[in-house]
């Protein structure tokens, strides 16, 4: 192709698509159909000069124009709180319970892992020694020790900003990792069970479980949630790429990828929640039954959320993906 006889003869076009996207006044019918040909003309212009004639100034020139026509026609989508409620009540609630065969038997399984850990643990005082000495051990789990002073050790707002920014950060490189065939999560969830276990064993071992129990139940419940949806989402995506199903692998990754950075931001709010109960309420002076009765009514809540709303979202069609207007095509179109 001859590049000179080429911007020879569409150069007229170009400038006067320019001149159309300089315009302050509104388009009258005419112009803006005659802004779309010319947007038109102008993506095949670019696509003729990419690959015959990759002149990088006409390249720059025309790619330039080309985003700018784009703009034009189609429009800036602007998020508003229309967005914000159908993901509060379609796209999140959906997304965790279409993942629901993943994060309810994660959650099973890893509980499961943690109480054995509290019973190995808490049955034998050779693997108590290898946690801590001796001294250290009561300092933790007698009447008044750290594992009781630990949630009253700051003052509630901070401490529950702080729990709240460290649980979010633990679930989103759960969603995260996933892509590396879910082998991190594997990691971040057994540490989270192997404190949880320590835990459990060393206060069972001192008599004080009921204690343990009563200080981890209330924010624990949904937080653990929150993880475990997490861990499972992971899962699923990293079992993804092993097998994407009917679609082709990229698209399926990207498909549940998108679904799971919004997830990330949904159990960010979960954990906010919890992160309160954390500060506010576990150290509160309230009776044990009282703040339990609360960790356990915050649960149930969140698990009607996901079944009754996201239930009825799912059956509807919503998978927690953007809207199907905002997907890149995954097949050829026609400008």
């Amino acid at each position: 192709m001859d590049l000179d006889v080429f911007v020879s003869a569409h150069r007229a076009e170009w400038d006067r698509l320019d001149a159309l996207l300089r315009r302050r006044r509104r388009l009258n019918g005419a112009e803006a159909d005659e802004l779309v040909a010319l947007y038109q003309r102008a993506t095949t212009h670019l696509s003729l000069v990419r690959s015959s004639a990759p002149d990088p100034q006409l390249t720059g020139r025309l790619s330039q124009l080309v985003a700018r026509a784009r703009s034009a026609v189609t429009g800036t989508r602007r998020s508003s709180w229309r967005d914000v409620t159908r993901f509060l009540t379609q796209g999140f609630p959906a997304a965790v319970y279409r993942s629901r065969h993943w994060w309810v038997p994660t959650a099973l399984v890893s509980t499961a892992v943690a109480v054995l850990l509290g019973w190995w643990i808490g049955a034998h005082p050779e693997v108590q020694s290898t946690i801590a000495a001796p001294a250290e051990l009561r300092s933790l789990t007698r009447p008044g020790g750290e594992y009781e002073t630990y949630y009253s050790s700051h003052p509630a707002a901070s401490f529950a900003a702080q729990v709240w920014t460290n649980n979010a950060q633990a679930a989103a490189m759960c969603l995260v990792l996933g892509v590396f065939l879910g082998i991190p999560v594997l990691w971040i969830l057994f540490q989270n069970m192997l404190n949880l276990g320590v835990g459990i064993g060393l206060m069972s071992s001192a008599g004080r479980l009921d204690t343990f129990l009563g200080l981890i139940l209330p924010h624990g419940l949904l937080e653990l949630t929150a993880v475990f949806v997490a861990a499972g989402t992971g899962l699923r995506l990293g079992w993804t790429l092993i097998d994407p199903g009917p679609r082709s692998r990229r698209t399926a990754l990207a498909e549940e990828g998108r679904a799971a950075l919004g997830m990330a931001i949904g159990l960010a709010l979960v954990l906010f929640v919890s992160g309160a109960i954390e500060g506010f309420v576990t150290p509160s002076g309230l009776p044990t039954w009282a703040r339990i009765g609360i960790g356990i009514a915050a649960e149930l809540a969140f698990l009607t959320y996901v079944y009754v709303l996201g239930g009825r979202a799912a059956r509807s069609g919503a998978t927690g993906d953007v809207e199907e207007s905002e997907r890149s095509a995954t097949l050829p179109t026609a400008a």
